[in-house]
């Protein structure tokens, strides 16, 4: 890390970061200007050429024309409070802002459509993020230890939560996981233990291992009825966690008895129609059954007013 003695030595900077893409660092104000036209130069964790003054840079503004933003592009630079993304960016590279602790908010545009691994890894001052419609790819870990990211919104373009897209980002109070989702990967939400209640929609036919493991804040889950495969610890360390609602007719983690290991569960609820005698491992829990379902009421009511008038003839008689 770069000594306060070396920031105060940092000069204007200027040169290539792609085939027709340049950089300009001003070393007064701390902004660094990425322009031109196409994509950026994918690097290796050092290689970006700032990386020996990122710590001096506050400010990241990139020009339209960029088309893409690379690897590695601003890993490290912590001191970035704000960031401009142009809509020509279609693409955010693996750990492209990898340890950037001081941004608090990133505006991502509809032009982006896939998100690399790790981006934002250790980005720990990222309260809010909205990620749109038009991406489609989020890479694993991408968000990883986001430790002050309370919500998200996914977009319904999303199809996969992969591996440990969300995992300890433990600020996290609440998701929404929309209907397009079909998989929720390895570690996807692992260590987020200020979640309290999860929906698990319908379209999911996927939970994987340890999905949601070490969530311990985590009291309510409803599954919907699509899963066709629990892995195993999906749930494990959810210590709070009391109470889950299968809606789904067969046991979709027959052969994964440590899906809720570590939880305080004595059953989950189930329908009526429910054919296993476990879900998990655990007991089960049906709805009462109320003898007054199948009851032909209409019927009830005509027969009694029959008797009635029976039994007021008589009397009259």
């Amino acid at each position: 890390e770069e000594s306060k003695e070396a920031k105060l030595l940092v000069d204007d900077d200027s040169g290539s970061c792609g085939s027709d893409v340049t950089y300009t660092f001003t070393a007064s104000t701390g902004e660094l200007k990425i322009s031109g036209s196409g994509a950026m130069t994918n690097y290796s964790y050092s290689g970006a050429p700032w990386y020996s003054y990122r710590g001096s840079i506050t400010s990241l503004v990139i020009e339209s024309g960029v088309t893409s933003i690379g690897d590695f592009a601003f890993n490290g630079c912590s001191g970035l409070t704000s960031i401009t993304i142009p809509d020509f960016i279609t693409s955010i590279g693996s750990s492209a802002f990898l340890g950037c602790s001081g941004l608090t908010s990133i505006t991502i545009p509809d032009s982006v459509n896939s998100i690399g691994s790790y981006a934002f890894f250790l980005c720990s001052g990222l309260t809010s993020i909205t990620i749109p419609d038009s991406v489609t790819s989020i890479g694993y870990y991408a968000f990883l230890s986001c430790l002050g990211l309370t919500s998200i919104t996914i977009p319904d373009s999303v199809t996969e939560i992969g591996r440990g897209v969300f995992a300890s980002c433990s600020g996290l109070t609440s998701i929404i996981i929309p209907d397009s989702v079909t998989s929720i990967g390895f570690e996807a939400f692992e260590g987020c233990s200020s979640l309290t209640s999860v929906t698990i929609p319908d379209s999911v036919n996927k939970i994987g291992n340890s999905s949601f493991s070490d969530c311990s804040g985590l009291t309510s889950v409803t599954i919907g009825n699509g899963i066709t495969n629990i892995y195993g610890y999906a749930f494990e360390g959810c210590s709070s966690l009391t109470s889950v609602t299968y809606k789904g007719t067969s046991d979709p983690g027959a052969s994964s008895p440590d899906v809720f290991r570590g939880c305080n569960l004595t059953s989950v609820n189930v329908p009526s129609s429910y054919t296993n005698k476990t879900f998990c491992g655990l007991p089960i829990k049906k709805p009462a059954t109320n003898p007054f379902t199948s009851f032909d009421y209409p019927f009830y009511l005509n027969a009694m007013s029959s008797l009635l008038n029976f039994i007021f003839l008589g009397f009259i008689l």
